[in-house]
């Protein structure tokens, strides 16, 4: 007798889905090197990793080709953003005929089985546009970063990220730091918006997805490691270097800007007062790096 759920005699079983998974190595191959050997020991069948060098300064693209010779690098000539350099590796991957691209930031390690449970997630939702995994602590491997998404706020200029399960039909967005994307919703939104040179673009796809219908979701098995603000070279979670102070501003204004009924209160609610409560902390050069954050965002929306 034949097992109901064995394919026919002669037809071979479908293919699991081609993933391309896009990371982003911007000074920093230490931590690159950690989230590739982490991929190198995932469980899924057909996954593609698609490595970007961001116009590294330092020596990051002969340290990783020394490590992975086989594993092609797409270098950037100069820094463009996370955002644009993430456009660059997901334009490859859909070359490359991924069904799925999994932005995943190179400050991470992944639990073996957290890409066949993403995919697993999104194959039994196929109205989901992405699924993020659940975030936890690289220095506390059980504390929760976030529970793959968060809420906005659009009126207070508020957004955070959940720390335990909610219904999918509350996440307003999900974390960019582990996301699947399915390529058809790709294909119909578009890109990320590179005028977010980092910071809030995932936030920003997001709502673009739910306003096209597609819906989000989180694969509470696809566990990540998160180091967090490598790039800017210190901890969000502990310290905000200047650096994060002006490119976090920069694009929380564009956001509002761009999303929010009445971009004036959640502008002042959320950007302004941050930047007041620098300036009666006596935190000159936070508040200065917070303006112009706020400055940049109105000059180059104007130009």
């Amino acid at each position: 007798m034949t097992d109901s759920a064995s394919p026919a005699p002669g037809v071979q079983p479908a293919a699991p889905p081609l993933v391309g998974t896009v990371v982003i190595n911007y000074n920093g191959w230490g931590h690159t090197d950690t989230c590739l050997r982490s991929l190198a020991a995932l469980d899924y069948p057909r996954a593609d990793v698609v490595l970007v060098d961001n116009g590294s300064t330092d020596d990051s693209v002969a340290q990783l080709r020394a490590r992975y010779p086989d594993l092609p690098i797409l270098q950037i000539p100069a820094n463009v953003g996370f955002t644009a350099a993430n456009n660059v590796g997901t334009r490859e991957a859909l070359r490359r005929g991924a069904d799925h691209v999994w932005f995943l930031n190179n400050d991470t390690a992944v639990d073996p089985g957290a890409l066949s449970a993403l995919v697993e997630v999104a194959a039994g939702h196929p109205g989901l546009g992405a699924v993020a995994s659940v975030l936890y602590s690289m220095r506390e491997p059980e504390q929760v970063q976030g529970w793959g998404g968060g809420w906005i706020d659009l009126w207070r200029g508020r957004a955070e990220l959940f720390q335990a399960p909610v219904p999918w039909a509350q996440l307003d967005f999900l974390s960019g730091t582990s996301l699947l994307v399915r390529r058809r919703a790709l294909e119909e939104v578009g890109l990320l918006d590179e005028r977010y040179f980092m910071y809030w673009e995932d936030a920003d796809f997001s709502l673009r997805l739910r306003r096209a219908g597609w819906g989000l979701g989180v694969a509470a098995a696809a566990r990540t490691w998160h180091l967090g603000a490598a790039s800017m070279g210190l901890s969000t979670l502990t310290h905000k270097s200047l650096d994060w102070e002006l490119n976090f501003t920069k694009s929380g204004v564009r956001f509002f800007r761009r999303h929010a009924p009445v971009p004036l209160l959640p502008l002042l609610a959320g950007p302004g007062l941050y930047l007041l409560k620098r300036m009666l902390r006596g935190q000159w050069s936070r508040a200065a790096a917070v303006a112009r954050g706020g400055w940049l965002a109105f000059h180059r929306a104007a130009q």
